[in-house]
């Protein structure tokens, strides 16, 4: 049975939200806005569900040629990206460092993302835009010092993340990654959320990333160094977490900036990240206008 994928698009410049099925995109905004605005209150009543079951009696009103793919959490309230969480990716350091006692992260704002399908925008001030592919959580229920033993309560949905980086944006200063980390439309996020039903959805996941149909990282989220269990605890002790905040939990060896010579994007490549029963997240590249 395939899992029900519920995404966020536009038609006609108008945002909407609905059900992505094989005959085209179930429209749920007409019959649900006034209750649910948005996906993030659907995530936060807990209904990603009852959409799905609504949808699976509803003819598709539009064909995927016809919708713009948008992100699909609108103005989350956070995005908390997770650095150098699995084991080759700290061997690429090269520093001679053990595993990390505690893991990295940083925000992302919004506006660093686009959908599925929309070009990621490499910027007129570098052109070291790197690939960063990953798994997300979508949580859905609130919490703050959450238990690592109830932290997968707290899930919604699962979703995948281009986390495209500015390379040498993220060595202007000592301590932090915040600029390169956040330029306009260099990342991605999509296509659509996936309702998370139980831990094996996401124990031992196939996470890759292609860049012209040549794969470029390539492994499993059961080798995590800081598992979803811990990252949800982890977090919740500093910030509660809310209805639609969203979790990008690390990336695999390989990034573009680790070639020798780098591999940075440019105009015309095209992204691919894939992970089993969650789907491909697609983007190509094109020069700030």
């Amino acid at each position: 049975m395939v899992a029900p994928r519920i995404a966020t698009f536009a038609v006609d410049g108008s945002a909407r939200y609905g059900c992505v099925t094989d005959r085209g995109v179930v429209d749920l905004y007409p019959r649900w806005s006034k209750e649910f605005p948005t996906l993030r209150e659907v995530i936060a009543a807990g209904a990603l569900t009852r959409l799905a079951e609504d949808a699976a009696r509803l003819p598709a009103g539009h064909g995927l040629e016809t919708i713009t793919w948008l992100p699909p959490i609108p103005a989350p309230e956070k995005i908390i990206c997770i650095g150098v969480n699995y084991p080759d990716r700290n061997a690429e350091y090269k520093d001679g460092s053990d595993a990390p006692k505690y893991p990295s992260m940083f925000f992302r704002t919004p506006r660093s993302f686009v959908g599925h399908e929309t070009p990621l925008v490499r910027p007129k001030a570098s052109a070291q835009l790197d690939y960063e592919g990953e798994l997300v959580l979508v949580i859905g229920k609130a919490g703050r010092h959450i238990a690592e033993r109830e932290a997968l309560d707290h899930i919604a949905a699962i979703t995948l993340c281009n986390e495209g980086t500015i390379r040498d944006w993220v060595r202007h200063a000592k301590f932090n990654v915040t600029q390169g980390k956040n330029f306009d439309s260099t990342g991605s996020l999509g296509p659509w959320l996936i309702p998370y039903t139980n831990e094996s959805q996401i124990a031992d996941v196939r996470l890759t990333t292609k860049v012209n149909a040549e794969i470029r990282q390539d492994d499993r989220t059961s080798r995590l160094i800081f598992g979803f269990r811990y990252l949800i605890h982890y977090i919740s002790t500093f910030t509660t977490l809310v209805p639609g905040d969203v979790i990008v939990t690390g990336t695999p060896t390989g990034a573009g900036a680790r070639f020798d010579p780098p591999r940075y994007l440019k105009p015309g490549d095209v992204i691919e990240v894939e992970a089993e029963n969650i789907g491909v997240l697609r983007n190509g590249v094109i020069d700030e206008a």
